[in-house]
Order: C-alpha cells, then structure tokens, then sequence
C-alpha cells in the first residue's frame, strides 16, 4: 500500500492516523510496526510506506492500494500530473486488474489544472455521455447551489457538509466565513466544498446550478424561440431552444467529434466533420413538435469539399421550408435578406450578442432563467470564459485551441436573445390582442 502526496507533510498527515487505527491485537497478530515513514507487516512481506513527488522511483511498483492524498495539489509544475500517471500505470497493471486507487481532495481551484479537476472534468465527460465511462466513481459533500453565505444558511449546511469531520467548530468556521477579509470564493471552496469559478469565467458552476429545474421539460405544441451555432469540425455544433412562457432553456442537440475517434496518424484516417443530415433531421423535428416562432443560425467559418460554407446550403434550405411560419426574420432587408442566417461575424450583431450576454448574465444571478440540466450544456456554460470587445463582455473559449467546448453556451444566450425580441416585436404584441379577446366574467 501507498500513500502517495507531492510533499512529505502531505503524507505525515495520513501516516500518523494509523496509531490509532490499528488494535492492539491487529499489531500483535500481524506484527505491524506503526510510527515510520514505511508500516511493515507480516514480518516486512507487507507494508504501508509514504511516497512523494518521484514519478521514476514509482514506476512498476506492484501495489495493490494506492491513496492519492490532497490531488487539488498535484499539478503539472511539481510533478503531480506524471506521479498520477505513473500510479495509474501501476493499478493497470497489477495481477488480475485487482489493485485499486483512492484519492482525497479539497474543492479544486478551476484553471490549475491540478489532478483534482482533470478527475472531475473525466467524471462529468462521462456522465453527460461525451467520453468514454472508465469506472471512476466520485463522491463529494457539497453545499447546494442555492446556499448563500449568510447567518440563517450556515450553521445547516456547514454541519451537512462537514461530514463525519465532528471536530470542526461549526460556530469558528462561521466567523471565518463571515469576516469581510475572507472572499466569499475562498468560504465555498473551503467550508461549502464548492468549485468556484476561474478567474476569468463567465459563470460558475453552483451560480448555473441553481437555475435548474429537473421538473421542467419541453411539451409537443410549445411555443419557442431556436438559435443555431454552426461548426464543421474543430468547434462543437448546437441547437438550443427557449421556451416563450416560462423562459426554459433547452438543448435540442449537440455534434462535437467523439473522444474515440482515430488520430490524423491512424492508417486509413478519415477527418470527422459535423453530420448535417442529422442536424437537418434535428431542426425538422422541432419544427414538428413545436411552435418556432424564431429560429436564427450562425453558419460559421468552415468550408466544404467544393469551398462553399458548409452550412450554407441547409440555412438556405431552412429559410425557403421555415421562413414564412416564423414571426422574426433574421435579416430584414438588403442583400443579406435572410430568414435564418445570422452571422455572428457582423460587427451590428457582434454588438447586440454582447449584450445578449450581458442580460443572460443578470438572469441567471437573479435566478430568471430555468434550465433542464442537460448536462453537455452546463459543461459549454462552465467552460465559457469573459472576453473583452469593443461593447463590453462577451463570452469566449479559453484559448483558441482550447478542447473546452462553449458552443450551448452561446445557443443557450442566443435563444435568450431570441424570446425577448419576440416578447418586444410589434406583430408578437398585435398578436397576443388579436389572441386575448374575448369576454370576461366575474364570479362573485
């Protein structure tokens, strides 16, 4: 057994644990001799024995328990992403698959790219269905994502949280949380046990989080609002839509390449590119089931075989099939006159999207918006980082190669921008007199 850390007092704090651990009759029977850096048992044919940042010195040993102590530490410039790796091998390669590995942690720090958040950004991959499900169970005490930092939330969520810790001083920890010289940041990440957001992030998780309303879905006959971002291959390609009643978000779809798929150095490589049919299907479907009464897509960047942009046929195709039926048009006049195609590279829409973000922003703090949880949508949210322009803050990925995809995120604020132009366009308020007459009787 190990008990591995990047630093000697990381271990000591688990190594001291097991003097009080083992029974008196355990240390006879199996002859352990405690109070070492390395634990021997069965006359030294076991043993339990504190290892640190020296992913060489670990390489091949045969251990059948590995605890990866403290990981939000474990990062990339002390070595912790190859001691994960080399103790990962090890697991993989012990008799009959058996060995096992545990790792404990506080809330990471978004951005570190500690090992902390490489295993929960895996954990969730799997969930929401984008990557493979390699068998990593995870478990965590976290505060809702409704609890606020004040008095009347405190003492409840604090003795939640804490688990089976009942040495904490829940009456200390609340005046810590309290004092103005501690970050409300700081207080979730270490007492709610909450991921705080990035630095630069758009929007943090447990701020999405309260939003959801599991109870809520999308009904045949609704009336609703599309926004459609388009990609071929590098960026994801989604369909969101937003509900006219009650402001609901929802992911109609999103393509983005499988993690699966070969490397351009696999023999008989074939470039993955974003199946319009499907897309096509996907979009007739909701024009099917529901009542659009705007649907706005952006085509953007990529090209086809032939050098014409990729999606320019099927917006084409949308306009000629869907533009008479939906209540706003896209581009209104000019020679860019356009049902459906809303380039998001015009400066004029530039302008109105970032203020589209803005306003979806103020929503969401304010709990105005619902959402369903789909879960490939709050992943795009939590990626989204804040991006300066010439009209305030939009959003963006983290960098231009970034594999952290946004693309729901943006469908998700276009949708939004969608329903408010409709609740404020003429024909939708001449429309909803000409629906409301009618005669009104009062009951006594």
């Amino acid at each position: 057994m190990q008990i591995a850390a990047v630093s000697k007092d990381q271990t000591r704090n688990t190594m001291i644990i097991f003097g009080s651990l083992f029974t008196k009759r355990a240390l006879t029977e199996y002859s352990i001799d405690v109070g070492k850096e390395i634990i021997y048992a069965h006359k030294g044919l076991a043993r339990i024995e504190a290892v640190t940042s020296s992913p060489r010195a670990l390489e091949g040993g045969r251990t059948t328990f590995t605890l990866l102590n403290e990981t939000h530490h474990w990062i990339e410039s002390n070595q912790g992403h190859e001691m994960a790796a080399t103790i990962e091998r090890n697991a993989t390669k012990s008799a009959d698959g058996s060995a096992r590995t545990f790792a404990i942690t506080n809330a990471f720090e978004p951005g570190e790219d500690s090992v902390a958040e490489q295993t929960r950004d895996a954990y969730e991959a799997a969930e929401a269905g984008r990557a493979e499900d390699t068998g990593i169970l995870y478990d965590s005490l976290e505060a809702p994502p409704e609890a606020k930092l004040t008095r009347p939330w405190l003492e409840k969520v604090l003795t939640a949280v804490r688990g089976d810790s009942v040495w904490l001083n829940i009456p200390r920890i609340i005046k810590s949380i309290l004092d103005v010289r501690n970050p409300p940041s700081r207080s979730r990440r270490f007492w709610f046990n909450q991921v705080a957001a990035a630095e630069d992030a758009w929007m943090a998780r447990y701020e999405w989080d309260a939003c959801k309303r599991e109870d809520l879905s999308l009904e045949d006959g609704d009336e609703i609002v599309m926004f459609f971002d388009g990609s071929k291959s590098d960026d994801a390609t989604g369909l969101a839509a937003c509900r006219m009643s009650d402001g609901l978000v929802s992911a109609l779809g999103v393509w983005q390449k499988p993690p699966n798929w070969p490397s351009p150095e696999t023999p008989g490589y074939v470039p993955w590119s974003v199946p319009r049919e499907d897309v096509d299907g996907v979009v007739a479907n909701a024009f099917t089931r529901f009542k659009v009464l705007a649907f706005f897509a952006d085509p953007g960047s990529g090209q086809d075989e032939d050098g014409e942009m990729y999606w320019d046929a099927f917006l084409d195709r949308w306009g000629q099939a869907y533009g008479k039926k939906l209540l706003l048009r896209a581009v209104t006049s000019g020679p860019k006159a356009h049902a459906v195609r809303w380039d998001m590279r015009d400066r004029r829409n530039q302008e109105t999207f970032t203020e589209a973000v803005k306003r979806t922003r103020e929503d969401i703090l304010q709990r105005q918006l619902v959402h369903d949880g789909h879960k490939v949508m709050r992943t795009h949210v939590i990626n989204a980082r804040r991006r300066t322009n010439a009209w305030g803050i939009t959003i963006g990925k983290e960098h231009r190669e970034s594999a952290r995809k946004i693309d729901l995120a943006i469908c998700m604020i276009g949708a939004r921008m969608l329903r408010r132009n409709v609740l404020n366009s003429p024909k939708n308020q001449k429309r909803s007199t000409v629906r409301g007459k009618g005669r009104v009787v009062v009951l006594r």
